[in-house]
């Protein structure tokens, strides 16, 4: 490119020289020959250029194909983005509804053991009037107090099949909330894992 350009320049210069440096005789040759290498640089030019635009034409439509490739990547990223978004989003939800669910099963944990609690204490009532009523009958076997002795059995057995089945859906209880937190462990690893940076 530089060597055309020299060339033209050296022929435009060749043209541009005063006629009183030429000689009279070969004035007509001299500007034909001139001419000629004139149009010979102009042309080479020409292609010089041609080509040059060529290339860069070839350059700014790889350059537009690579532009578009990044910008589907860059679109395909934002969508993976706005699904991990989402993702830890429902999982902060479903931590929040375990959470309540746990509470719940706190409460009810917390009910049932005072009920356990109120139901010991009337076993008690129950176990020392049934020993009282054993020192009575130990003197008199009477019809009215052996009744109420039975009466009294009868109230503890039932009391304690009550305990019984309350201390049965307390462990039952204590399952669930067991699961229940390695479930909110799991969640939380999860969302902790959903945080960090790629």
């Amino acid at each position: 490119m530089p060597k055309l350009t020299l060339c033209l320049l050296c022929a435009l210069a060749t043209v541009a020289r005063p006629a009183s440096a030429v000689p009279v005789g070969g004035l007509e040759p001299a500007k034909q020959e001139e001419l000629t290498l004139l149009f010979h640089g102009a042309l080479q030019l020409g292609q010089a250029l041609n080509g040059v635009y060529r290339a860069t034409e070839a350059r700014l439509t790889k350059a537009g194909h690579s532009l578009g490739l990044y910008g589907h990547v860059l679109g395909l990223l934002q969508q993976e983005v706005s699904r991990g978004r989402d993702a830890a989003q429902e999982l902060r939800t479903s931590l929040l509804e375990m959470q309540v669910e746990e509470d719940a099963l706190k409460l009810q944990a917390a009910a049932t053991a005072q009920a356990l609690r109120e139901v010991a204490q009337g076993q008690q009532m129950l176990r020392e009037s049934m020993q009282r009523l054993e020192v009575r009958l130990r003197g008199a076997w009477l019809g009215h107090a052996r009744q109420e002795f039975e009466a009294l059995k009868a109230h503890a057995d039932k009391q304690s099949h009550i305990v019984w089945a309350l201390t049965g859906h307390v462990q039952r209880q204590g399952q669930e909330m067991a699961a229940q937190q390695h479930r909110l462990r799991q969640i939380q690893e999860r969302l902790h894992t959903a945080a960090l940076p790629a």
